[in-house]
């Protein structure tokens, strides 16, 4: 058995539409290593994109899912519930940001939790309009995408899309769109296309993730907060790929001291087991009526377990400290790179461990080097470095290495990084 030969098998049995970025096969991994079926190692620099925060295979998770498993795998926590489910939504509840007390539910998904979380907010305020940002992701399924403002891979071709879906410009320093800007296109949609009161809510990443790793500006969340006050909108924070530490705190908005409406958890919750959860204000989480929420999956005890121990790892292990630390030493070796290829290396920015380099040419932002980020990318991978890219231009590599990451293993990644970086230019 081999790569290629698994490779032929793929294509033959998968649709097309499910793609693979390396045509690397795993066999056995462990914090931020990685092992193919033909032995390559590889340091992942993509955790899965933001899943194992924890490291593959932490410990204490790993023993948590097998002692969960000697119980039973499922039940419903529709039909039986459990405990772990009370316990994970009571600690969840506590860790989301603001004083306003909150409560739960649990999905499967990411893209499950955005469309509940649209569906909770339609209920609340009786209004059906939603406003996202242009190069934001939430999902693949049919009313995410719709919210999703990127067309290549994610919309091209599935349309139509849901009505009373509305876009205006993420704040976005690098290329020029400034926090006053997004500010006037929010207030030129409300007069042009939609008016307030038909808008239940506003939807945001606090750091744009497949759009290209572009934080919001703590201002501009602040006055999204006062703006959604003002008109009795939602203001629902996408946290699917910033929480669980990955940005330095919990949650990427606690960086602007707001209290988000509603948020969405999943990727980072649970260590690379499948769950996935709404949080939110109790009084706006209570108003669809029973049996109007959930799934069979949803609240999956093996997914609980994982999580509950994730949680403490990120305590007893300082994860949120540690992602500052991994953010600092990443960002110092790339802006070292960029100071030999200033002309090609256009940005550098991070939020904590969530870290990116956008690639242009001529040191020009409206220059987008897309071909030199795939070639980057491909030929990483055959060093034995995973990297990620991302971007609505598809010209940023994104680094999300496990916060359990060594610094030994991050200097390794580096040194592999500007060898390939050195190769192609």
């Amino acid at each position: 058995m081999n790569n290629a030969s698994l490779q032929q098998r793929k294509d033959n049995a998968f649709a097309r539409g499910q793609g693979t970025l390396t045509h690397a096969y795993i066999e056995k991994a462990r914090n931020a290593e990685l092992w193919d079926v033909e032995g390559k190692r590889y340091i992942d620099l993509g955790s899965g994109i933001a899943v194992v925060n924890t490291g593959h295979n932490h410990p204490k998770v790993q023993a948590a899912v097998q002692a969960q498993l000697e119980k039973f795998s499922h039940t419903c926590v529709m039909v039986t519930p459990y405990e772990s489910a009370v316990e994970l939504a009571e600690k969840l509840n506590d860790a989301a940001p603001g004083e306003t007390p909150k409560k739960t539910v649990f999905v499967t998904t990411g893209a499950e939790a955005v469309e509940n979380c649209v569906k909770i907010a339609r209920a609340h305020t009786g209004r059906s309009g939603v406003i996202a940002f242009q190069g934001g992701f939430h999902g693949r399924t049919n009313l995410t995408m719709g919210l999703t403002g990127k067309i290549a891979p994610y919309k091209a071709g599935f349309g139509p899309f849901p009505g009373e879906i509305y876009h205006a410009p993420y704040p976005n320093e690098y290329h020029g769109v400034s926090t006053e800007d997004s500010l006037a296109a929010l207030n030129m949609l409300f007069t042009c296309d939609i008016e307030p009161g038909r808008v239940a809510a506003i939807i945001i990443e606090p750091v744009q993730g497949e759009g290209g790793f572009y934080p919001a500006p703590p201002a501009f969340l602040q006055a999204l907060r006062k703006l959604c006050d003002q008109h009795g909108i939602l203001l629902i924070a996408d946290e699917i790929q910033t929480g669980f530490a990955r940005t330095g705190k919990m949650f990427a908005s606690e960086y602007a001291g707001i209290e988000p409406d509603l948020m969405t958890m999943a990727k980072g919750i649970a260590g690379g087991f499948p769950i996935a959860a709404v949080v939110g204000k109790a009084e706006v989480m209570d108003s669809p009526l029973p049996g109007g929420l959930g799934g069979t999956y949803g609240g999956s005890p093996i997914g609980c377990a994982a999580a509950l121990a994730v949680l403490d790892v990120i305590k007893e292990e300082q994860l949120c400290e540690r992602a500052l630390h991994v953010g600092d030493r990443i960002v110092e070796r790339l802006r070292s790179l960029q100071t030999r290829y200033p002309q090609t290396i256009g940005n550098i920015r991070n939020l904590g461990a969530m870290i990116a380099m956008e690639l242009v040419r001529d040191g020009d932002v409206n220059q987008p080097n897309a071909e030199l980020t795939k070639a980057l990318v491909g030929e990483a991978a055959k060093q034995g470095l995973i990297l990620l890219s991302c971007g609505i231009r598809g010209n940023v590599i994104r680094f999300l290495p496990a916060l359990t990451i060594t610094d030994a293993l991050i200097s390794e990644s580096m040194d592999l990084l500007e060898q390939t970086f050195d190769a192609l230019m």
